[in-house]
C-alpha cells in the first residue's frame, strides 16, 4: 500500500503555507555590528601557557558551542563557547568555566584535529609522526594509523561517510585511511594500529630539487589536504610552490588537474616560490580558497579550474606556514589569520575591498574556524595563547550599506478576507465623504446645499444618453410614464400593487 503524504506536508502544501502565512527569511549577519563580547580564554596548563595550533568547532547544531582546540605541548581542550567570559576579565576564570575537558593526546605538538561520527569521536594529527582516533567523551584512544614519517600537518574527512579521510605529512606524501580496514595489531600501549589504504610520495616536491648556500635542500611538505565534496577527489598543497594538485582517489598513480595563479614575478625574485599554507571549501565544495605566502588567498571555482584563482584578496601578511584561512560554510566570507596581530574578514562578492580587522591579539594570529551551525560565530588563535570567540551582532538588513534597512516579508491574504477588506474600506470612504460633505454645508449661506452625486464614466455617458433621448422624445421621463393611460394596465414598478393590496384593510 503507498503511503500517500498528508497536503499540509507535501510539496504544493507546503507553498500554500508559504504564500498564506510566508516563511522565516535567513538573515544574513551585517559585519558593521561585529563585536567581540562573547569572550575568550588562555591556553594553558599547569599555570604553563602553550600557543594554540588548531581549532575546530563540533559539526552537529546540537553540539556548536563546543570548541576543540589543540596546541604546541600535545594537550587537546574541549571548551564551551557559550561559557566563556569576556576578554577583560581573569583569563582563570574564563578557563575554569568556559573549560568541559583536556588531556595529553600526544607527546608533540598537535598541528591539526578534525571531528567525525557526529562529533562523538575526533582526529588528532601530531608531529610523533601519527594520527589518533579519540572517543571525545570518554578520552580514551581506540584507534592509532601509523605510516608516516615525518610530521602530520593536517587533516580531512570525507564529507559523507566518516570511516573515510586524508592526511597531509611534512615527509612529501599524503595518505588515504579506512577506519574499517583494520590490522589487527595493537602497540606498547594496547592501542589498535590501523594503516593506510594507499599513499602518494614526493606528491609536491620540486623537479629541480636545487640546494640553497645552507645546503638545506627545498622543501618538499605536504601542508594541506583537503577531501572534496564530490567523494571520491582529494586537492593537496605543498611548501614548495602555490599549485594545488587534484586527485582521483580511484587512481593516484598521478593528479587529475592542477590550478595556480598567473603570479608575474620580478626578474630580480624569479627565485623565489610561494607555498601555501591552507586550503578551504564552502559546502557546497564549489568554491576552494587556499592561503599563499606571498600574502595573497586566491579563490577557485573547481568547475573551472583552468582559468586559475576567480578572485584575489589581499590586506593580511601570511608570514608563516601556522597563518591560516577559512571560507563560511555559506561561501559568502572568508577568514583569515595574519602576522600582525589581527584577523582579517572580505566578503567574496567584493575581492577589491578593505577587509574587515578583528584587532585584540598581540602576536601572530594562526588558526581560525567558522561554526558550522551557528551563523556568524567565529574563532581564532595567536601566539600569545589566547583563543577568542567572535560573534556577529543579531541586527541584520538586507542591504549591507544601510544597516537600518529591515528586511520584510510581504504576505499573501485570501480571497475571502481581501473582499471583507475592501467592503469594509468602501462603507469606511463612504462615511468619511459624508462627515466631510456634511462640514462643507455653511448652514448661513444663501445658497442651498447640493446634494453630493457619484458616478462612474459608464454612467455619466448612460445618463447623457437618456437625457438626450429625453429631448428628442423617444424616452419618458418618469412623470410623464405615471401620467400616462398605459400605466394603468402597465404601471412603474414603483407602484405596482399586489393581490394584498386590494385585500388590505385602511390602518
Amino acid at each position: 500500500m503507498v503511503n500517500r503524504s498528508s497536503p499540509s506536508s507535501s510539496f504544493f502544501g507546503e507553498l500554500r503555507k508559504r504564500e498564506l502565512i510566508g516563511f522565516k527569511v535567513r538573515q544574513r549577519p551585517y559585519l558593521g555590528n561585529l563585536s567581540s563580547e562573547s569572550g575568550g580564554f588562555t591556553i594553558e596548563h599547569e599555570s604553563s601557557p602553550s600557543p594554540p595550533l588548531a581549532l575546530s568547532f563540533c559539526k552537529t547544531s546540537g553540539r556548536s558551542h563546543i570548541l576543540a582546540v589543540s596546541d604546541e605541548e600535545g594537550y587537546l581542550s574541549f571548551f564551551d563557547t557559550a561559557k566563556s567570559g569576556p576578554f577583560h576579565s581573569s583569563s582563570w576564570d574564563n578557563n575554569a568555566e568556559a573549560r568541559l575537558s583536556e588531556w595529553v593526546a600526544h607527546e608533540n605538538a598537535i598541528f591539526d584535529i578534525s571531528w567525525i561520527k557526529d562529533d562523538t569521536q575526533i582526529l588528532t594529527a601530531s608531529g610523533d609522526q601519527t594520527i589518533k582516533i579519540w572517543d571525545a567523551e570518554r578520552k580514551k584512544c581506540i584507534g592509532v594509523l601509523t605510516g608516516h614519517t615525518g610530521s602530520v600537518k593536517s587533516l580531512s574527512s570525507h564529507s559523507s561517510n566518516s570511516d573515510l579521510f586524508v592526511s597531509g605529512s611534512r615527509d612529501g606524501s599524503f595518505a588515504l585511511w579506512d577506519l574499517r580496514c583494520k590490522s589487527g595489531s595493537v602497540n606498547n600501549h594496547g592501542e589498535e594500529r590501523i594503516l593506510s589504504t594507499s599513499a602518494v610520495k614526493e606528491a609536491h616536491s620540486s623537479s629541480q630539487q636545487k640546494r640553497t648556500r645552507k645546503g638545506k635542500a627545498d622543501s618538499k611538505s605536504v601542508t594541506s589536504v583537503l577531501y572534496l565534496k564530490d567523494g571520491i577527489s582529494v586537492a593537496s598543497a605543498g611548501a614548495v610552490d602555490s599549485v594545488v594538485k587534484f586527485w582521483d582517489t580511484r587512481n593516484l598513480k598521478t593528479s587529475i588537474s592542477q590550478a595556480s595563479p598567473q603570479i608575474k614575478l620580478n626578474p630580480k625574485k624569479a627565485k623565489t616560490r610561494h607555498g601555501i599554507s591552507s586550503l578551504s571549501q564552502d559546502s557546497t565544495g564549489v568554491l576552494l580558497a587556499t592561503s599563499c605566502m606571498d600574502n595573497s588567498i586566491y579563490l577557485y571555482d573547481v568547475l573551472h579550474l583552468s582559468k586559475g584563482p576567480s578572485k584575489i584578496f589581499n590586506g593580511s601578511k601570511i608570514t608563516s606556514f601556522y597563518v591560516k584561512s577559512a571560507i563560511s560554510p555559506d561561501g559568502t566570507h572568508i577568514l583569515s589569520g595574519s602576522g600582525d596581530g589581527n584577523a582579517y574578514i572580505w566578503r567574496v562578492n567584493k575581492p577589491g575591498s578593505v577587509p574587515f580587522s578583528l584587532g585584540g591579539h598581540e602576536k601572530e594570529v594562526t588558526a581560525v574556524a567558522w561554526c558550522p551551525s551557528e551563523a556568524g560565530k567565529l574563532a581564532s588563535s595567536s601566539d600569545d595563547y589566547m583563543v577568542k570567540v567572535w560573534n556577529l551582532s543579531k541586527e541584520s538588513c538586507v542591504s549591507t550599506k544601510s544597516p537600518s534597512t529591515k528586511r520584510r516579508r510581504a504576505i499573501a491574504t485570501p480571497r475571502k478576507k481581501c473582499r471583507k477588506l475592501e467592503m469594509e474600506e468602501c462603507v469606511s470612504c463612504s462615511k468619511d465623504i459624508v462627515d466631510r460633505s456634511s462640514l462643507m454645508v455653511d448652514p448661513t449661506s444663501p445658497y442651498p446645499a447640493r446634494k453630493l452625486e457619484f458616478s462612474t464614466p459608464e454612467s455619466v455617458k448612460k445618463r447623457k444618453l437618456e437625457e438626450t433621448l429625453i429631448e428628442v422624445g423617444m424616452l419618458k421621463t418618469p412623470e410623464a410614464i405615471s401620467n400616462s393611460p398605459s400605466s394603468v394596465l402597465n404601471p412603474p414598478p414603483s407602484l405596482r400593487r399586489t393581490i394584498r393590496d386590494y385585500f388590505s384593510r385602511p390602518s
